[in-house]
């Protein structure tokens, strides 16, 4: 098993360099992070040391073999990346390293989402669901990007919550609708019975 240790070795691809790679595949995809959060503001607010991607788990073979032949894929687990091989459902894997070869720095990363028939599943908290069809938007070059309450709760769904998590969220929360701030803050306390540092700003 190969593995690779050089975690900060990055050299992300910008936003269109992305998109020309994945818009030609016939799954659902989308850009997801920092970056998602500042196509939907139209502006950057921050840099960003890499850059996510988020695909449906059930089309991870899609992504395989398309990518296999001009990438390297590592497998994220339990803290290491190993190399992904050709004949490995990734079912208790949720993120895929990207690089050029073994040498090269990171690229992208794929992220793995869960649904059920047409629903997104948040894997933290299976109750919690969108329908497929709401989970992305389109930005003017026909980018597409997960929604920003989604990717919020991405980012607020752990006991320790990163400062520029949380600065995404002070940027983005007075360009959310009182839908999605309703579904988000719902969504935190479905996952958060005790509370969440978020759910005051939200209500």
């Amino acid at each position: 098993m190969r593995l690779r240790t050089d975690y900060s070795n990055w050299e992300p691809l910008a936003v269109q360099e992305v998109s020309s790679i994945f818009s030609g595949m016939s799954i659902d995809w989308g850009i997801a992070g920092g970056w998602a959060l500042d196509i939907h503001l139209g502006r950057k607010t921050r840099n960003h040391s890499d850059i996510d991607i988020v695909v449906f788990r059930a089309d991870q073979q899609v992504i395989y073999q398309r990518l296999k032949n001009d990438w390297t894929l590592y497998k994220a687990k339990d803290g290491k990346l190993s190399l992904w091989s050709a004949d490995e459902y990734l079912d208790a894997v949720n993120s895929v390293w990207v690089s050029r070869d073994s040498q090269s720095p990171w690229a992208f990363e794929i992220m793995f989402m869960d649904n059920e028939q047409d629903n997104w599943v948040y894997r933290r908290e299976k109750t919690v669901q969108e329908a497929r069809v709401e989970l992305f938007s389109t930005d003017e070059n026909n980018v597409p990007y997960l929604n920003p309450a989604v990717q919020l709760l991405y980012k607020g769904g752990v006991e320790q919550i990163r400062e520029k998590d949380s600065q995404d969220f002070l940027s983005v929360l007075p360009t959310l609708s009182i839908k999605e701030k309703t579904w988000l803050k719902e969504s935190l306390k479905r996952q958060f019975s005790m509370g969440h540092s978020w759910i005051p700003h939200l209500e």
